[in-house]
């Protein structure tokens, strides 16, 4: 009885049939939040005076981004960091022209991408007016962020879908069979990346589905 059941097993293996394709779906969105932290730095031989100079940058900031209709609910400030050059001096080398440096980042985290890049491409006139802006840190640059993918996922999952099916149906044809059921299917991982190094802000979303059929004479 055992190997009669064996045999009937096989049997019905070889004779189920399926093919197995991948569905793409891939779509440009414009990102929906922005990360634009902007640091700079200043430097005195006076601490108090330093201070002084980093709330005068502070307050100039403030205003070029309120004046051109960001909301102050939009921008924080993180702590200074200050250096007190004269606590790192070493033998053998030049005393430093300033004896404190120090810099602060602001950031903006806004939902107006337009309005941000608007403001970015005028920042040289916040440099007119005597604040030197770093980037010296890896973490300080502008980040696109696209958080709607919920909203988009049921529409690229039925693209997806649709084109794997069109494969599978030629398929089916060039190798004279039928296509039947699913047997099995996978969504795959939605991977999201910048459109190109110049355009961060234009965000290609792609999944790839991968979609199993049963195949009939």
């Amino acid at each position: 009885m055992g190997a009669i059941l064996a045999k009937a097993a096989v049997g019905v293996k070889e004779l189920e049939r399926t093919v197995t394709v991948k569905g793409l779906s891939e779509q440009e969105f414009v990102a929906d939040v922005v990360i634009w932290p902007l640091q700079y730095s200043v430097a005195s031989n006076d601490l108090t005076d330093l201070y002084l100079q980093l709330e005068e940058s502070n307050t100039k900031i403030m205003q070029f981004l309120i004046e051109r209709g960001l909301s102050s609910d939009a921008v924080t400030l993180s702590a200074p960091n200050i250096v007190d050059k004269s606590a790192q001096q070493y033998g053998g080398y030049e005393p430093a022209l300033y004896r404190y440096s120090g810099n602060q980042t602001v950031t903006v985290y806004s939902h107006e991408i337009d309005l941000v890049r608007t403001m970015q491409a005028s920042l040289s006139e916040l440099g007119r007016q005597g604040i030197v802006f770093t980037a010296r840190d890896y973490g300080v640059t502008t980040e696109y962020l696209f958080t709607r993918l919920n909203d988009v996922k049921p529409d690229m999952v039925e693209e997806a879908t649709r084109n794997a099916r069109q494969v599978a149906e030629k398929f089916a044809e060039d190798s004279d069979s039928k296509l039947g059921k699913i047997k099995r299917a996978s969504q795959g991982q939605f991977s999201i990346s910048a459109r190109d190094r110049n355009n961060p802000h234009i965000k290609r979303v792609r999944v790839v589905s991968t979609i199993e059929y049963y195949l009939s004479d």
